[in-house]
């Protein structure tokens, strides 16, 4: 939910700021943009140019700007997607904002998602010596904890699904026959996932998390960027839709799955499902029984 703030305070703050960002003198044009239920969100422009801004109260979500801003770093750095830059944070008491550069919305190629699953493949190949990564962050409004690991088993049931399942059982949303469900699971957790070393992670791939940019290509935007499976992204960009099926036999062409991936695609979405859960309410919770029922 949007919290209550006075953009026009931002504006006359920060307008010498925006006006050097956008190397213009000329007066600036401010439009809401739309599709966000966390930040307000607005289209800066002048002379021509345009840049992105995210504001909010810094009280709503501690870190939450500075914390993006890194994770767009780290897939600038070792992504081939493009990926906007961050031209500026900050925050005063009133207000919290990060300014970036706007990704102009384009056509898709002809071969759009046989290139987006190139790119993701590209990305997952980036590894590091542990799950997790170097600081916190959030998905979505919510807090994720990073901390590493050497066993993406432990790391998945410790900092993915306890946490959330903790919090879901806290405000009356799962009953004890789910958690208790959900703790057979964790037994067995260690031999439900193949080997693999861990892998740049967008944290959040549903379909309202990449666009098309100008250059007909796939952006991809709001991350909860972490090292961990790579099936995760695969599952989460199944969960919502959006994604066409040739996105998979591509990604599988440049970076071969595991056989039985298809198989664990439930096993992936519990997460995310969690967060929906403790986001939105209760209506996601059949979902969350479906997706356990094979493995518990």
């Amino acid at each position: 939910m949007h919290i209550q703030i006075d953009a026009l305070n931002f504006i006359r703050a920060f307008e010498p700021t925006l006006k050097e960002l956008l190397r213009s003198k000329e007066a600036l044009q401010f439009d809401s943009v739309g599709g966000g239920s966390i930040n307000h969100a607005y289209r800066v422009k002048a002379g021509g140019k345009s840049v992105f801004v995210k504001l909010n109260q810094p009280k709503a979500y501690p870190g939450m700007f500075a914390a993006e801003e890194r994770g767009l770093n780290l897939l600038r750095a070792k992504s081939p997607f493009q990926i906007p830059e961050v031209l500026k944070t900050g925050e005063t008491p009133e207000l919290a904002f990060i300014v970036m550069e706007f990704i102009e919305a384009g056509v898709p190629r002809e071969d759009f998602w046989e290139g987006f699953a190139s790119n993701l493949a590209e990305m997952h190949r980036h590894s590091h010596d542990s799950f997790g990564l170097d600081h916190d962050n959030y998905i979505g409004s919510l807090p994720q904890v990073n901390s590493p690991s050497d066993s993406w088993a432990e790391f998945y049931t410790a900092m993915r699904l306890e946490p959330q399942l903790r919090m879901a059982r806290d405000k009356g949303l799962v009953d004890v026959t789910l958690s208790k469900s959900f703790n057979r699971l964790f037994t067995i957790m260690e031999r439900l996932w193949p080997a693999e070393p861990p892998a740049l992670l967008h944290g959040d791939l549903w379909s309202g998390n990449f666009m098309c940019a100008a250059s007909g290509d796939a952006t991809i935007i709001d991350p909860a960027v972490y090292y961990g499976h790579r099936e995760m992204d695969i599952a989460m960009s199944q969960l919502f839709g959006g994604f066409h099926k040739s996105f998979y036999s591509f990604y599988h062409d440049h970076f071969s799955l595991e056989n039985d991936w298809e198989e664990r695609i439930p096993l992936g979405q519990l997460y995310p499902l969690l967060v929906h859960v403790n986001l939105f309410g209760g209506g996601y919770v059949q979902q969350l029984r479906s997706c356990l029922r094979p493995y518990v």
